[in-house]
């Protein structure tokens, strides 16, 4: 397996140069600049000349380009141009927000959906099944920011449980206190996040039960006399959880690049807030190295999911 994991890393390299190129060219073709005048209009057009000249932004494209790849390759993602800070330390800090708010709606949203797919796929027809099915069609329905601005009105403004915006409590002092307030913080949109990501889970583990439990070594097992429990167990929901398991690895990837929408609501200082100020400011070195950093993290996901699937079921092999 370590061969063929070597092998698709390989293959990840003319992948990472197209998408480089893609992200690169895609940025330049946004409208404005920082020094434009858009963020600031009253800025003299003399010095507005100055700073594109002194930022390499009136060398040709091609040029630009290799020189931000000669210095990604020596871990150099370049300067904010709004925060004048390093890109590398500006997306270090909010990727830790991020990474620990996506890990618990990772966490929440399978403690939620696989109890919730396996009653749906075992209690079919039953009320149990049938108020899962609904509770399903209408999160699938809803879009996630109108559940997150529901969810802050409810528990935020009117019952007062939850903090709104940030990451931590100006307040909190010593480790435990601090630990505890960022806990506090990440709470409410996780637990938002995980609701509205528990349908794809549920779906595919309840159709994935009721497709199973009719097959041929499902019925050859219990006319061999096998107890129900172990039927279910060993046979009906082991192979009910593969597809949930192929989708594991992208899943993952796909909180810590797809947060966006709900940090934005929530003013949570993460990843996807610094991806929408930069779009706003257009900050293109933050722009591109978010960009690059997504699509590295999508290729990565796919890698694991394979990896997962061939480890949940041997009879799988990545080719």
């Amino acid at each position: 397996m370590w061969k063929t994991v070597l092998r698709r890393l390989l293959i990840m390299i003319p992948q990472l140069i197209v998408l480089s190129i893609i992200v690169f060219i895609l940025a330049k073709m946004m409208p404005g600049d920082p020094f434009t005048g858009l963020i600031n209009p009253n800025t003299d057009p003399k010095e507005i000349a100055r700073l594109r000249q002194a930022a390499g932004l009136n060398d040709p494209i091609w040029v630009q380009y290799f020189r931000w790849v000669g210095n990604l390759f020596h871990g150099d993602l370049g300067t904010s141009y709004v925060q004048h800070v390093s890109v590398t330390s500006l997306i270090a800090d909010r990727a830790v927000n991020t990474f620990w708010l996506s890990l618990l709606t990772v966490v929440i949203t399978y403690a939620l959906a696989i109890p919730m797919g396996i009653t749906a796929g075992r209690r079919e027809g039953h009320w149990q099944g049938t108020l899962i099915q609904i509770f399903n069609y209408i999160t699938f329905a809803i879009p996630g920011f109108v559940v997150y601005i529901l969810g802050i009105w409810l528990f935020g403004y009117t019952l007062g449980w939850f903090p709104i915006s940030g990451s931590v409590s100006g307040s909190a002092s010593g480790f435990f206190p601090v630990i505890w307030s960022r806990f506090y913080h990440m709470l409410l949109p996780a637990i938002l996040a995980a609701v509205i990501s528990t349908t794809g889970t549920v779906q595919y583990l309840r159709i994935g039960i009721l497709d199973n439990r009719v097959e041929d070594y499902v019925r050859t097992a219990r006319s061999k006399g096998v107890p129900e429990k172990v039927v279910f167990n060993k046979h009906i929901l082991r192979n009910s959880l593969l597809p949930i398991a192929a989708f594991f690895g992208n899943t993952i990837t796909g909180l810590l690049s797809g947060s966006v929408i709900i940090e934005t609501v929530f003013n949570y200082p993460g990843m996807g807030q610094l991806f929408m100020d930069s779009i706003s400011q257009r900050d293109y070195t933050t722009l591109t190295a978010l960009i690059l950093l997504y699509g590295i993290l999508t290729l990565i996901g796919n890698l694991l999911s394979d990896i997962i699937m061939s480890i949940v079921d041997p009879r799988i092999r990545i080719q």
